[in-house]
């Protein structure tokens, strides 16, 4: 966790305050402190061979030293260095430091803060990012007390134990403390601010802190900045603390807390830019007084318990550009809220919530909107040709509601020029899939569902005009015919699910000819966030990348018949082939076996014969597979990954044998009295299955509820 822009903003005005020309070299004392620095580090990465060396050298012409006029040492800036060891406490002999930055290096060992202090000028310090340890301890009212320390930036180590808390009692003039992404814990100090009314950033965040938020917090009068999410807080946030009435950023993500927003003051935060409460236990409603915060432009509410109506003062929230209260109970419809007030607003995530009604109209004229997601609630009715206002839009999610006419949605989302991804799943019970030509747009779309919709029809041909799209889920339908052979034309394709349809004919050989599943390599797992709304970087907003994405060829519970194309082969970067419950017929072809990324093979249910091919053992990454329920005879494979298949994966196929079925291979059956496994097999593969198999099964419905939430 880094600084604030705040933060940031008023380090740089204390370095450049510290920055002149010297006149005079660096005093010796202060070269033989900055040599001991250096001598003591394990990896200097070539400053002490580079400027360093020279003993007769001014130290001010040194890389990262900054001197005043009078050749006092002043600052000592090295950050992203890859400097390695122990920091020397050395520095804290330099007598007119005033900066210190040791950020993003790779730096161990503990932080000799006292020694860096006893120097008694010292304004900043910054060591975040590195690999610093153990507990700060207190330190001694000799060295703090009236000490100049402005800003401590000890952020992203791994720091321990109890944060101390009598320190900051003396350290009247301290205006940042980022602390964050550390293991601290214990209680909250309830000493900030008693001392330094100046405190403006407090980053406490990413730790293992506990109790309540203290009730002094709210006496800090110029605090802009507090931190406190992902911690063990528990308890109500205090209506103390909204006596803090200078706060621009509040964010107490997943803290542990409870209670409700209802009759707070929060009112009072009129300066307030960020408000982030998400991953709490919040319950109740939003209150109307939120209306009164005019300067909000980001309210994270998401993962709570919160109900009710959103309040009609939301729209007085004229800044707002992000509202995410995705996971909650709110309900009632949205046409309460005037969208049209909220002309800044890029992004509004309801995601599985139980609203209500028709999409307000106000939304359209949100002309900057970036992301709407509305998916799992219980909207109706049709899109308004309006959506084309949104020329901005990216990302649409309307999935699991209640709309309908597909054909009219659409018509008036060719619009959205710059739709990226497109999620309609779940809506259009029973309707028809589109065949119009004049479907088209969409040239930048990449994500595009619309599975279990019970649609019926064909394969659409707008489809192929989609040259960008790299997932298509189509699953759960009631689609029929063949697969087209212009499917091969969708160059960028990595993703396709048409399972659980009524697709027939062969499996064509245009189908192996898909470009990003014949070429480079495959990611070894599926980022969950790369479905994710996008992500805010400073002030503009980006889409997630869709590299992440597994190359995945679902082609079950259809009724595909022939054999599988020996062309089969060239999807080498295949992950997952499912083409189970089909009445595909003939061998197993070996070209299976060069496909080395496939992780996922289900065969199952189909009319197969014959061996399986041998070299099937050498597919490594191979976690899940199954040819149940064929025609297959002969010796399973052994050793790989088919030590680790449970018995089901291969039941159904009554004359194949091996251990894994209890059948010896070369007999009809084993004689009388005869064991396939010894006693100590036995019991050491029951002992395999009864570990295993839990995890097996954790690993299968992880990714089934992975890809269900974010193809969903």
């Amino acid at each position: 966790m880094g600084f604030s822009s705040l933060a940031l903003g008023m380090l740089l005005l204390l370095s450049l305050s510290s920055v002149s020309s010297h006149a005079t070299p660096c005093p010796d004392q202060d070269k033989r402190s900055l040599l001991r620095f250096i001598a003591e580090l394990s990896v200097d990465s070539g400053l002490a061979m580079s400027s360093w060396w020279n003993d007769t050298a001014d130290c001010c012409l040194w890389k990262g030293i900054t001197c005043n006029g009078d050749g006092v040492v002043t600052e000592v800036s090295l950050p992203g260095r890859g400097l390695q060891g122990r920091i020397s406490p050395a520095l804290g002999e330099l007598t007119g430091l005033l900066h210190i930055n040791l950020s993003w290096n790779a730096l161990s060992g503990g932080l000799p803060l006292e020694q860096l202090m006893s120097s008694g000028s010292i304004v900043t310090i910054d060591v975040s990012f590195s690999y610093l340890k153990g507990e700060l301890g207190e330190l001694s009212s000799s060295v703090t007390h009236g000490r100049p320390l402005q800003v401590l930036n000890i952020s992203s180590n791994q720091f321990t134990g109890e944060f101390p808390s009598r320190t900051w009692k003396l350290l009247k003039n301290l205006v940042t403390l980022n602390v964050s992404n550390n293991s601290f814990s214990g209680q909250v100090p309830s000493s900030f601010c008693l001392a330094s009314a100046s405190i403006t950033v407090l980053e406490l965040q990413c730790n293992q802190f506990s109790g309540k938020i203290p009730l002094v917090l709210g006496n800090c009068s110029n605090l802009k900045v507090l931190k406190a999410g992902h911690n063990n807080l528990g308890g109500t946030i205090p209506d103390e603390l909204f006596n803090a009435t200078s706060l621009e950023h509040l964010s107490l993500r997943n803290a542990g807390l409870q209670g409700t927003l209802d009759g707070s003051p929060i009112g009072k935060l009129s300066d307030l830019v960020t408000l982030d409460l998400g991953e709490n236990n919040f319950t109740g409603t939003i209150p109307d007084s939120i209306g009164l915060l005019k300067t909000l432009e980001q309210l994270h509410l998401d993962y709570n318990m919160m109900s009710g109506e959103l309040p009609s003062t939301l729209c007085n929230c004229t800044n707002l550009v992000t509202i995410i209260l995705k996971n909650n109970y709110f309900s009632g419809e949205l046409t309460k809220v005037n969208f049209s007030t909220l002309i800044n607003l890029e992004m509004l995530d309801l995601l599985y919530n139980n609203f209500s009604g028709t999409i307000p109209g106000s939304i359209y004229s949100c002309s900057n909107m970036v992301a709407l997601r509305l998916s799992y609630n219980n909207f109706h009715g049709q899109l308004s040709p309006r959506i084309g206002n949104l020329e901005s839009l990216i990302f649409l999610s309307i999935g699991s509601n209640n709309f309908t006419n597909i054909t009219n949605t659409l018509h008036v989302l060719r619009d959205c020029k710059n739709l990226t991804f497109l999620y309609l799943e779940t809506n259009f019970k029973g309707e028809a899939m589109p065949q119009d030509e004049t479907v088209d747009g969409f040239q930048n779309l990449q994500v595009f569902t619309l599975h279990m919709c019970s649609l019926s029809g064909k394969f659409p041909h707008w489809i192929s005009r989609l040259k960008n799209l790299k997932v298509l889920l189509l699953h759960n339908n009631q689609l029929n015919g063949p697969i087209p052979a212009w499917i091969k034309s969708l160059e960028s394709l990595l993703y396709l699910d048409i399972s659980n349809n009524r697709f027939a004919g062969e499996i064509p050989s245009a189908l192996m000819e898909l470009p990003m599943l014949t070429t480079g390599r495959a990611p070894t797992q599926l980022d969950p966030m790369v479905f994710e709304l996008p992500v805010s970087l400073g002030q503009s907003l980006q889409v997630r990348e869709t590299s992440g994405i597994p190359k995945v060829l679902n082609l079950g519970h259809n009724n595909f018949t022939g054999v599988i194309p020996q062309e089969i082969g060239q999807l080498k970067s295949l992950t997952t082939l499912n083409i189970s419950f089909n009445m595909l017929s003939g061998e197993i072809p070996q070209q299976l076996c060069n496909l080395s990324n496939l992780q996922v093979l289900d065969l199952s249910s189909n009319h197969f014969t014959g061996a399986l091919p041998s070299d099937l053992n050498t597919l490594h990454f191979l976690s899940a597979f199954n040819v149940s329920n064929n025609d297959l005879k002969g010796p399973i494979p052994t050793g790989g990954q088919f030590s680790t298949f449970p018995n089901s994966s291969f039941e159904g196929n009554p004359e194949l044998c091996g251990v894994m079925v209890n059948q010896l291979c070369g007999r009809a059956e084993a004689p009388p009295g005869f064991s396939t496994l010894s006693k100590e097999q036995s019991d050491r593969r029951v002992a395999f299955v009864i570990a295993f198999g839990p995890f097996f099964v954790v690993g299968v419905l992880y990714d089934q509820l992975v890809l269900a939430k974010y193809f969903g």
